[in-house]
């Protein structure tokens, strides 16, 4: 027996959950397929030595309450039950450079984020107020930032380039780099980026930032768990291998690598937008939209070190470091030389339980290019799937994560004897769990030059198929949350998601 659905999604990522969510709670029949064994895209976490690691998601934003991130999640039902922790007010992130010993603070709430930053650039405060003002302007201009509201981009914002407005702004070389310093959180190229992507970024962190207690996988098991609450059907290692069209090129079904099929009345595709393409077949689509989605530039993938440290040996640190090698870097850290790799990387850590002044754990990330992971690119391993790539790719692990522990240990003198066991994931794991195009962090590259080549609507030109995710328009997990509602504004109409919102925004405005 074929049950019949009125919402398939496929693929379990933040886009796709929250997509699912917000139709279950409309009295949809909901049904959500997973390739893997672990549910949330970029969400998943992984468990060594009894200690959890995050794989994407290190740190939130926007959270505190009235901030949008925390009504989104208090509409979806999840904010209650959420363990996060607040980072360090005065610095949740610090960038640092080369040698210099100075931690240049990014600091939660805008006056706190320019009184912080002038200690340091105390000529620079009237730059810094700018920077805030146009960082509030261009994040109220967009669709949804705030709930409800404007439901068109303005074309001028989305042209802002992010190099030209740093520069600008301020023309101390190092107050640019240490503004620019967290770009790590959209792949690093300030130079063609359009300033909003980087505005949108950075906004949620300002206005208060946010460690997921054991870990990111929480927001997704919480959302499943709300899924089901709804009567929605949630099925892992179900991977989508075939779409079922019928007569008048309506998708009708989907048959998974199993052979079970699942048919519905309207489809969400959540997974990576080329392989939606795949699944479609490219004979239905018009050539100029698959020239542009094939020409758009995979943001570049990176390479991660888990450490397991050696029980109170390494003071804890309640904020992330971004560093540096040199502050030139900052425009396009992600055009690394093999030889002096890691140039730049993104280090937190994880509070032991026991010993709060200690961590437990630290997670380093920098880029890497897929082409570094190339030779092995034919093989394929999770945790639903295993299978060694072989020792010439293990060693090619371990040469790296030397690497990056003597890159740390300038940081962190000493800490190698800290170290009990460590860690890696490489392009590959990434492209193998969240099913990445090259294993890239983001989706894709957006440009400035041309802000609209990599917007897609959540509509398709399949008439009950729509697409979610963070290769459609803005990633992060504000992004993909945000994401989720306009493409539900496609299948349910913008008035009830714009009035289901507005009661909500009343309920908490009628609560203070």
């Amino acid at each position: 027996m074929k049950k019949e659905f009125d919402i398939l999604v496929i693929g379990s990522g933040l886009g796709g959950l929250v997509s699912a969510l917000v139709l279950a709670k409309e009295g949809l029949k909901v049904c959500v397929l997973e390739k893997n064994n672990q549910y949330g895209g970029n969400l998943q976490t992984f468990s060594r030595d009894k200690m959890i690691f995050d794989t994407g998601v290190h740190y939130l934003g926007g959270l505190s309450e009235g901030q949008n991130l925390h009504q989104y999640f208090s509409y979806l039902e999840i904010m209650e039950d959420l363990e996060i922790q607040k980072m360090d007010e005065d610095g949740y992130d610090k960038i640092t450079f080369g040698e210099e010993e100075t931690e240049y603070p990014h600091a939660q709430g805008y006056e706190n984020f320019i009184e912080q930053l002038a200690k340091y650039f105390p000529e620079e405060r009237e730059n810094l107020e700018d920077y805030c003002e146009e960082i509030q302007r261009v994040c109220s201009q967009f669709p949804r930032y705030n709930l409800v509201g404007k439901d068109n981009y303005n074309e001028e914002i989305l042209h802002l380039n992010t190099k030209r407005f740093i520069e600008s702004l301020t023309s101390d070389k190092k107050l640019q780099s240490v503004l620019l310093g967290s770009n790590f959180l959209y792949a690093g190229d300030s130079e063609n980026v359009p300033f909003y992507v980087h505005a949108l970024t950075v906004n949620s962190y300002i206005q208060s930032a946010y460690k997921c207690v054991k870990g990111g996988s929480q927001i997704s098991k919480l959302l499943i768990r709300k899924l089901r609450q709804y009567g929605a059907e949630v099925h892992k290692h179900s991977e989508a291998s075939e779409f079922i069209f019928n007569e008048t090129n309506s998708l009708a079904g989907v048959k998974t690598k199993t052979g079970k099929e699942y048919s519905a009345k309207q489809f969400i595709s959540n997974i990576e937008i080329r392989s939606t393409i795949k699944l479609i077949g490219e004979e239905r689509l018009k050539k100029s939209f698959l020239n542009r989605i094939m020409s758009w530039e995979p943001v570049p993938s990176c390479f991660s070190v888990y450490l397991v440290l050696k029980p109170q040996t390494v003071p804890n640190f309640n904020y992330n470091i971004y560093h540096y090698s040199n502050e030139e870097l900052v425009w396009n850290a992600y055009r690394y030389e093999k030889e002096s790799w890691p140039e730049t990387y993104m280090l937190s850590s994880t509070q032991s339980k026991y010993h709060p002044e200690f961590a437990e754990s630290l997670t380093a990330i920098s880029y890497m290019n897929f082409e570094e992971v190339k030779e092995w690119e034919t093989t394929f391993n999770t945790v639903a799937d295993e299978h060694e790539r072989g020792e010439l790719y293990e060693n090619f692990k371990l040469e790296k994560a030397e690497k990056m522990i003597d890159a740390l240990e300038k940081k962190i003198p000493g800490l190698r004897q800290s170290i009990k066991k460590n860690y890696t994931s490489s392009p590959l794991s990434y492209r193998d769990y969240i099913g990445s195009f090259d294993g890239n962090m983001y989706g894709y590259t957006k440009s400035s030059e041309n802000p609209l080549k990599t917007m897609v609507s959540p509509r398709t030109k399949i008439d009950n198929l729509f697409l979610t995710g963070q290769s459609v328009n803005m990633h992060g997990i504000l992004g993909c949350t945000i994401g989720a509602f306009n493409t539900c504004s496609e299948i349910l109409g913008k008035e009830v998601i714009d009035e289901r919102l507005t009661q909500l925004i009343n309920k908490n405005n009628g609560e203070k």
